[in-house]
């Protein structure tokens, strides 16, 4: 038995990696897995079989399920499948196999592009520590970039496209043709493919979101049934952090391109302001650019180009009332689709990939979403110079009417009064000074 061990530098885990395994199945013929692979950390050990297909070999049913069994009977975790075959996810296989099969080992599937994927975000953006070790993975990168590793990225449309496009041109696709299945399939690989190609570009895991209880063969049945209903193909693209995901819309039979993005709208302002906040931040799109306005309770949308929107931005206003604040606004480009089967200029694959790297790099990179403004406190009341309080020798004179004194009152003792006399009311004092003011001299 050939094998290969490979220890890591850290003391834990260590990996020890070994190929050509032969075992011996439960009819006494010899099985010879390309590989396995033996993973120890502390007290937990994990192992798995490995299966390997380069170039435009593709794994069978059979075999994978064979290998299973192998590792049920040797008490392995599970059988890892490789090959240029792109799924959703690692947990995903591209093979159908017994499922009472999986019960007891389990199977994983990884595609070149996503191990060269990995390795392009580790070495470019992630870095490693280790010079060794770093010189190693830009070799990885190297050998998995050329052809003549058989490690390719995703090939074409499949040997069906061509006849499907023109059915579809036609409408006369059904969605029980073998054939449209077949499309939706390579559909499906091509939207991963292009995922993990904006992956390596931009350093984040991008994805193609699904329904959390989706199944691949669910999935498979939706984009079959749109293709054969209405001739289109269609995929999400989630980048992490931007303004909202990218819609990919693949018309086969007006043969037209559309990429779009959502974006939500603000929420305060008067609706023309809301609307050239986003014009606002279209400097460099293209005029071309599908402006589309959606407001509450409304049934259909206001939509305009880009180069109308600047000139007229009212046109965007909601027709039944003006001052209606609008719900998000769309984005769309849409450009001829590519026709060919291959990656050559002018060919489906190469065409969809450009127009959505493009897409994102012109437009979605450069928008950013609405934030309210953080709350302002309240400004400090600025306190106003009073003059200091006169003590009371610096008081104003007052004018003659508040200078009058009071009333006094006084009541005569009985002593003061000659005899016999009683004390009578009390004198006003100001009655008595203005009654003596004038009274003339002769009744004096």
């Amino acid at each position: 038995m050939r094998y290969s061990r490979i220890w890591v530098l850290r003391r834990r885990p260590n990996v020890e990696t070994f190929a050509e395994v032969r075992f011996k199945d439960a009819e006494g013929k010899t099985a010879i897995p390309d590989g396995a692979i033996r993973c120890e950390r502390g007290s937990k050990l994990w192992t798995c079989l490995v299966e390997v297909k380069t170039g435009g070999n593709a794994l069978k049913d059979e075999q994978v399920g064979k290998y299973l069994d192998l590792a049920r009977d040797h008490e392995l975790d599970g059988v890892l499948t490789i090959s240029n075959q792109i799924t959703h996810d690692a947990s995903e296989s591209p093979v159908c196999v017994d499922g009472r099969k999986l019960k007891r080992a389990k199977l994983w599937h990884l595609s070149w592009w996503r191990i060269l994927t990995e390795a392009v975000v580790q070495s470019r953006y992630r870095g490693v520590s280790d010079p060794d070790q770093a010189w190693v993975l830009r070799e990885l990168i190297h050998y998995l970039s050329s052809d003549v590793s058989g490690a390719g990225d995703f090939g074409d449309m499949g040997e069906h496209w061509v006849a499907v496009r023109k059915a579809a041109h036609e409408r006369t696709l059904r969605q029980g043709d073998p054939a449209v299945r077949q499309v939706a399939e390579r559909w499906e690989q091509f939207t991963q493919y292009l995922c993990l190609s904006l992956s390596q570009e931009l350093g984040h895991d991008v994805v193609a979101p699904r329904p959390r209880k989706q199944t691949t063969s669910g999935r498979l049945d939706e984009v079959s049934k749109t293709l054969a209903a209405d001739g289109l193909l269609e995929a999400i693209v989630r980048i992490p952090n931007a303004v909202g995901d990218m819609h990919l819309s693949a018309d086969l039979r007006s043969r037209q391109m559309s990429i779009s993005v959502e974006v939500s709208a603000p929420q305060d302002g008067r609706p023309k302001s809301r609307i050239s906040w986003l014009l606002r931040q279209l400097g460099e799109a293209s005029p071309d650019l599908r402006v589309e306005v959606w407001y509450p309770h409304a049934r259909d949308s206001v939509a305009t180009t880009l180069q109308n929107a600047r000139e007229q931005p009212e046109s965007l206003l909601c027709p039944a009332d003006h001052k209606r604040e609008p719900r998000s606004f769309e984005l769309t480009l849409t450009r001829p689709m590519g026709q060919k089967r291959g990656r050559a200029e002018g060919s489906f694959v190469r065409e969809t990939r450009t127009q959505a790297v493009s897409f994102y790099r012109d437009l979605v990179q450069n928008l950013k979403a609405w934030q309210a403004p953080a709350p302002q406190l309240r400004p400090q009341p600025q306190l106003v110079d009073t003059p200091p309080i006169s003590p009371p020798d610096l008081l104003p004179l007052l004018s003659a009417d508040h200078m009058l004194p009071r009333a006094v009152e006084e009541r005569p003792q009985e002593a003061d009064l000659p005899n016999g006399e009683q004390p009578g009311e009390p004198t006003n004092v100001c009655s008595a000074l203005n009654e003596f003011q004038y009274t003339s001299v002769e009744d004096r």
